[in-house]
């Protein structure tokens, strides 16, 4: 059994994403980082960065954070969704397209999110640069889908489930922009599929509703700096 400690936001949907896909038993944790769990002591036992997902595998007594990590770990423990180290073009495929999102696409996309939508003055030349940013990486997605139905070829990888909350965000946050045709495709594709489906409807139970931040809660979740690390 798994012990998924979750939050609805885009990390959070990449690791129910492939639990879903693999047909695993998992339990949600909830982690609601509008209220700061994220800082109680038992999470940062797993997750010191506190930041949300977190897994627990409660059968090999393995535990770790950063959804990255915890995408790889699942895929090489059942032997799905990425290819083994002796298929040494396809692995390097989806594991560069995995690095790209963790290095790229989710911290500028993240960041677009936050001085669109979050900060609490408008910064014109942060929201522009993060904004551009973004719709730099996913035109660099479009031109890579243009010839393969997914980020690391013919499959479905762990790569596309990395990818794909963000690219939901983008969606809504920068739509109308710039036509992406093959995003758009690949988008629908993977929204299509029924793990999908179950995945996302995770985020609709009532113990991991959003609710509404008081200025304060914001403060403490958006400006963080190193006198917030626990010790």
């Amino acid at each position: 059994m798994y012990r998924l400690h979750y939050w609805p936001t885009p990390n959070g949907h990449k690791v129910t994403l492939l639990l879903e896909e693999l047909g695993l038993p998992y339990r949600i944790v909830p982690v609601n980082i509008r209220l700061g769990d994220q800082f109680k002591p038992e999470f940062l036992k797993i997750a010191p960065n506190n930041r949300m997902p977190a897994l627990e595998d409660e059968g090999d007594g393995v535990h770790l954070f950063e959804s990255g990590a915890i995408l790889l770990y699942l895929a090489d423990k059942h032997g799905a969704f990425i290819p083994s180290a002796s298929h040494g073009q396809g692995r390097a495929e989806v594991l560069q397209w995995l690095f790209w999102q963790m290095a790229g696409l989710g911290p500028m996309m993240g960041q677009a999110s936050h001085f669109r939508n979050y900060a609490p003055e408008k910064v014109p030349y942060a929201i522009e640069r993060y904004t551009n940013e973004s719709m730099r990486l996913l035109a660099v997605m479009d031109k890579r889908l243009a010839d393969r139905a997914f980020l690391a070829g013919a499959d479905y990888s762990i790569a596309d489930m990395a990818c794909y909350p963000w690219a939901m965000l983008g969606a809504r946050l920068l739509a109308g922009d710039t036509p992406m045709p093959n995003v758009e495709r690949w988008v629908q594709a993977i929204a299509e599929r029924p793990a999908t489906g179950r995945a996302y409807a995770v985020a609709e139970r009532p113990e991991v509703q959003n609710v509404e931040m008081t200025d304060e809660q914001k403060t403490a979740l958006f400006q963080q700096g190193a006198g917030t690390v626990r010790r």
